[in-house]
This record gives structure tokens, C-alpha cells and sequence, in this order.
């Protein structure tokens, strides 16, 4: 009878099935880890390396259901699920990018510090949501984000749309602060490798050592977190973490004197193990002819293949190294990617990126001056549109009727412009155009403001080192030189794969200008000190006597006749012939 109940209770148990919390338990929540190292030449001399870690996990954080994490960094995660955080890109950068002479960027940064996120619709204050999340990003990775404030944060509407999926694009959810007088250095870096699932003792993370990425003319490390599908359905939803680090090394300014490198001249490290817990590890070396008539490049060792993928409108071949490859470290325990130069380059031999800015401050005094900004489109044919945004400080008071843009010697006239006016220690201004640029043309915008007078309690120690005005970011879909194809973001590079394309014939460009240093009038603090000075010796000197006078006590004290010592030191003197005392 007992063996009867128990075989009827089991089949029961079996015909039921695991309850809902069993099955989400039992479910395995897949997550990956991808990462990078791209090499690229540049045409000046200089090599760029850049490096991308990316962390896929088929999990939903905005539940909360989550507990259990294994690759994806529990601190993010947390985040993500607590404030209702949709998408998040920070980046953290020294130097500035020369487009003009290093070319488009895979992944480029403002100066400083950047911070944009889009919040979930279900965020009701979010205003609130931002100012706790830049505190806590603040803490996490060693920065001044806690300065971000209602007097550096706007709102664009146009710019800045959602790289991941999004039900809607509804800007009020939209917060975007830049911080360009942000120094990043190795406190930054660290809890940034910190977030690694190896760390950096092992996999690509080994190269980055503090030292050698300092020691560079660029340096820029960044977060993006967004929501992807997770498969070609899109019926579920993964969240995708990518870490990535650009450093530029100028060997010239070094004392290489020779634009030959290798893995151990950057870095001071060779690769000698992969991370345990990557389903893929490359390294891929640019070695694209630089002109038609032969390559420029030789790599060592020989590669473990050839890739050849059609990158920000131009065709490149990339030598790969896999590193989970058995053959890779078979003859050496260690890689060491070595890349010589065949013949000297021709400067003239530079190309010239199709879209590139640069901005400058104009005019005299310290009263009124003008912004200017000069966009370049270098293509021979075709002309696109391009999204300006402009972000000013308050004490700069725009004057919007003197906005002036002229290409060719003619007035453009944008086809989309909006503009939010500042408050003063309040909000700043915020300009955005959308402006068409002719095909082989220069346009230049130019804009006066006033400089505000603050209170003295609003300047920075250095007040003569002059205050930070943001960059302009242009956004634009550049024609592409060749046809792209729709490829596999899985199985494509992961530095092709940040920004999504719309189509074969143009790609997405997002660049940045440079921050500009404006001088404001300052008063001369040293005046103060030095009244300070002079009231306190004065009153010191006055005080001091007229209390002497007042408080001392004078008495008038009668001759006497001395005593015994006096009348013994007369009687020496007598036997001296000195006169007595």
C-alpha cells in the first residue's frame, strides 16, 4: 500500500511540472564575454589601440528577479534595475581626438567627463533619478560626476537617440551632462578593470597598464549598457555591457623615432594566456593598403586569418589573432604582435576624412566674443545633413539674432533648429540645427554672447586659467565610399557593431569638437588680502598703543641712598679715582 501512495504522489509531482519559481531557478541564464584589441595605424605615425569587452546576458534587470551574477558586474546591474535605467554611456577621457589627422575614430568622447542616459517611461521624477545616478556612478569609478547639476545637464531632442532597442523616443526621458574639466587618470582606471570578469590578470586586460596607457596623446575609457535582442525573432530582450579603451601612443614624441612597434613597446606586456571565461578572444591588426600601389605594412607573426569587412564607408583588411586558437601559442608561450613599415609614407599620401570640425573662440576683451565653428564635408559629390548640438554655460549670454551660418559665401539656412534659452545659475543654453552640407564645401556658424559678471563666490581657485565651454557634437549619416553589407552582429567585430547602420549606403557618425577655454573678468582677489594685511598692522599698531597707554600704571619712585651693594661698589671706586656712583 505505502509503495502504491508513493509511486501515485511521484506521478503526480511529474504530471505537474517545476511550479513558475522552479522553472525561472532551473532556467539557465546564459551570459558571454567577448573581447578585443584593435590596432590600427595612423596616418600621421601615431598607432591607436582599442580595446573592447563585451558582456551579454540573456537576463531581464528590470524585474528585479535577478540574484545570481557571474560575468555581468553586480554594481551595474543593480543600478540598472533600481533607478529604471534603460540605456547608460559613460565615457572618461584626457586628450582630444584629431580627426583631421588621425581619421574617424571607432568610439569617440568629449574631453572629460560625458554622461547620457535614456531613463524607462515608467521613471516618474526624472530629475531625481538623474542626480542619484551620478552620485552613484561618481562613487564607482572615482570621479566628479557628483558636480553634475541642473547648470550642465540639457535636454536634446534630436541628438542622441537610443543605440539599443526602444518602445519610443520620448526626449523628456533623454538626461546628457559633459564635464570637460574632468582629469582622468589611474583612479579611474582601476575600479574601471575592477568591472572586468578577469580582471586584468588575464585575457586582453593584461595589456592595460597603468603607465604605458598615461603615457599617451589620447586616452579615453568608457561604459555602455543598453538593452539588445536575443536572437533574429526579437522576442526576448539581453542586456549587452561593453567596455571599451582607446589610447593613442605617439612614438615620436617617445623617442622611438621610428614608427615600427610592437605589443611590448605600447604596452611593456606580451599576451601569454587568455581569459578563462571568454567565448572569444582577437586581436585584429589594420594592415589596409595605404595607396594603390602595395601594401605599406608587414605584420609578425603570421596572422591566424585574414578579415576583410567594409568599416565606416571604406573597405579594410584586418590580420586576426585568435587567441582561443590552439596553434597560437603552441610555438611561443607568449604573443607579441610586431608591425613594421615596408617604406616611409608619404604625408601628402594622408587621407582626408570625409567629415571633420573644429571650433575657436573669436573676438576681443572681456566684454563680447563670437563662437565659431567650421564643418568640413570633403566629399567630392554628395552632400547629407548633419545634426549640430551646442551646449553653453549660462554666465556666456547667447545672443541668438546673431547666429549667422554660411556656406560657399551664401546663407544656409538650417531646416530644423531648436533652442532653450539659459537661467541663470539654473540651466544652460542649448542649441540644436539641423543643417545640409554641400558636397565639397566648408561651412562655417558663428554666434556672439556676452560674458556675465559672477559673485565672487562662484569662482574656482584658478580663476585666471579660464572656464570650460563644452564640445559641439555633430551626428550624421556620412556617404560610404562602398556598398555595405547587412552581416551578423554576432559574428561580426565587435568594432563594427556599436552603432546600427540604416542602410548600405551611408554609415553613422557621431563626432565631437574641441572644448573651448574662455576667460571671464575676474577681479583681483589679491586686493583683499592685501587690505587684510594693512587694516590688521594698522589696527595691531593702534590697538596695541593706545591699550599700552591706557591700561599702564605710572609711579614716581624717590632717590634713596642705595644699599650695601652700592655702598660697597663706591668704596671701589674710590680706591680707583672713578666718581661714585
Amino acid at each position: 500500500g505505502r509503495m502504491a501512495a508513493a509511486l501515485l504522489l511521484l506521478r503526480l509531482l511529474l504530471a505537474a511540472g517545476p511550479g513558475p519559481g522552479r522553472a525561472d531557478a532551473g532556467r539557465e541564464r546564459r551570459d558571454a564575454l567577448r573581447e578585443e584589441l584593435l590596432l590600427s595605424p595612423l596616418p600621421t605615425g601615431d598607432v591607436a589601440a582599442t580595446f573592447q569587452f563585451r558582456t551579454r546576458w540573456d537576463a531581464d534587470l528590470q524585474r528585479g528577479a535577478v540574484s545570481h551574477y557571474r560575468l555581468f558586474p553586480k554594481a551595474l546591474g543593480r543600478l540598472v534595475a533600481a533607478l529604471g535605467v534603460r540605456e547608460l554611456h559613460l565615457a572618461l577621457t584626457q586628450g582630444f581626438w584629431r580627426t583631421r589627422y588621425w581619421g574617424q575614430p571607432p568610439l569617440q568622447a568629449p574631453a572629460g567627463a560625458e554622461l547620457w542616459v535614456w531613463f524607462q517611461p515608467t521613471v516618474t521624477d526624472v530629475d531625481k533619478a538623474w542626480k542619484e545616478l551620478s552620485n552613484i556612478l561618481s562613487g564607482i569609478f572615482c570621479a566628479s560626476l557628483n558636480f553634475i547639476d541642473s547648470t550642465n545637464t540639457v535636454i536634446p531632442t534630436a541628438s542622441f537617440k537610443p543605440l539599443g532597442l526602444a518602445n519610443g523616443t520620448d526626449h523628456h526621458l533623454l538626461r546628457y551632462a559633459v564635464l570637460p574639466r574632468e582629469v582622468v587618470c589611474t583612479e579611474n582606471l582601476t575600479p574601471w578593470k575592477k568591472l572586468l570578469p578577469c580582471g586584468s590578470k588575464a585575457g586582453l586586460a593584461v595589456l592595460l597598464k597603468a603607465e604605458r596607457l598615461f603615457h599617451s596623446s589620447y586616452h579615453s575609457q568608457a561604459v555602455h549598457i543598453r538593452p539588445i535582442c536575443r536572437d533574429a525573432s526579437c522576442l526576448a530582450v539581453s542586456w549587452e555591457l561593453r567596455q571599451t579603451l582607446t589610447v593613442v601612443f605617439d612614438f615620436f614624441s617617445s623617442g622611438q623615432g621610428k614608427k615600427d612597434w610592437s605589443l611590448f613597446k605600447m604596452f611593456s606586456r606580451t599576451l601569454t594566456d587568455t581569459c578563462p571565461l571568454a567565448s572569444q578572444s582577437k586581436v585584429y591588426v589594420d594592415i589596409s593598403p595605404k595607396n594603390k600601389e602595395k601594401e605599406l605594412l608587414e605584420v609578425s607573426p603570421p596572422p591566424t586569418s585574414v578579415h576583410e569587412a567594409v568599416v565606416q564607408g571604406d573597405k579594410k583588411t584586418y590580420a586576426v589573432y585568435d587567441l582561443l586558437s590552439p596553434s597560437l601559442f603552441n610555438t611561443s608561450r607568449s604573443l607579441n604582435v610586431q608591425l613594421k613599415w615596408k617604406r616611409p609614407q608619404d604625408s601628402s599620401e594622408m587621407p582626408i576624412p570625409t567629415l571633420h570640425a573644429q571650433r575657436y573662440v573669436g573676438g576681443y576683451g572681456l566684454q563680447t566674443g563670437q563662437i565659431c565653428t567650421l564643418i568640413y564635408n570633403t566629399h567630392p559629390y554628395r552632400a547629407f545633413p548633419v545634426i549640430l548640438l551646442e551646449t553653453v554655460p549660462w554666465y556666456l549670454r547667447l545672443y541668438v539674432h546673431t547666429l549667422t551660418i554660411i556656406t560657399k559665401g551664401k546663407e544656409n539656412k538650417p531646416s530644423y533648429i531648436h533652442y532653450q534659452p539659459a537661467q541663470d545659475r539654473r540651466r544652460p543654453h542649448l542649441l540644436e540645427m539641423l543643417i545640409q552640407l554641400p558636397a565639397n564645401s566648408v561651412t562655417k556658424i558663428t554666434i556672439q554672447f556676452e560674458r556675465a559678471l559672477l559673485k565672487w563666490t562662484e569662482y574656482p581657485p584658478d580663476p585666471n586659467h579660464g572656464f570650460y565651454v563644452g564640445s559641439s557634437v555633430l551626428s550624421a549619416l556620412v556617404p560610404s565610399v562602398t556598398a555595405m553589407k547587412d552581416v551578423d552582429v554576432e559574428q561580426s567585430p565587435l568594432f563594427t557593431s556599436l552603432f546600427p547602420s540604416s542602410d548600405g549606403s551611408s554609415y553613422f557618425v557621431r563626432l565631437y569638437t574641441e572644448p573651448l577655454l574662455v576667460n571671464l573678468p575676474t577681479p583681483d582677489f589679491s586686493m583683499p588680502y592685501n587690505v587684510i594685511c594693512l587694516t590688521c598692522t594698522v589696527v595691531a599698531v593702534c590697538y596695541g598703543s593706545f591699550y599700552n597707554l591706557l591700561t599702564r600704571t605710572f609711579h614716581v619712585e624717590e632717590p634713596s641712598r642705595g644699599g650695601l651693594a652700592k655702598r660697597l661698589a663706591n668704596v671701589i671706586r674710590k680706591f680707583r679715582g672713578v666718581p661714585p656712583l
